[in-house]
């Protein structure tokens, strides 16, 4: 197999040699994948795994009526664990309806509405 390209800047010529015996065994570790993948799929849709932290991100918000964007990432990060993940409730709260966001003066105000 070759394979050309590049990355970036650079040229990419890249020849992979198997032996017959090594694309067999190849072949079955790719096609172990497909397998799982069928019987999740059969399985139905998983849960969402921040379900949890989108119910408790909304509650946090609910409780304090309303609270300053800053002052809401703030806790939803504590809560999630993470920055990224922080932010991630914060955009799903921003397109809630049942959350109305306001311009404040210095940050956006969000106020739950149920």
């Amino acid at each position: 197999m070759r394979i050309r390209g590049q990355i970036g800047d650079w040229p990419v010529d890249l020849t992979i040699e198997l032996a017959p015996d090594e694309w067999a065994q190849l072949g079955h570790r790719l096609a172990a994948p497909a397998v799982v993948e069928a019987v999740q799929a059969s399985a139905g849709p998983a849960p969402r795994q921040d379900d949890g932290q989108w119910l408790a991100a909304r509650e946090v918000l609910r409780q304090a009526g309303h609270m300053s964007g800053p002052e809401l990432l703030e806790r939803l990060e504590g809560l999630a664990g993470s920055v990224a993940a922080g932010k991630r409730l914060l955009v799903r709260l921003r397109h809630s309806s049942e959350v109305k966001v306001q311009s404040g003066v210095d940050a956006p105000v969000y106020h739950w509405v149920g």
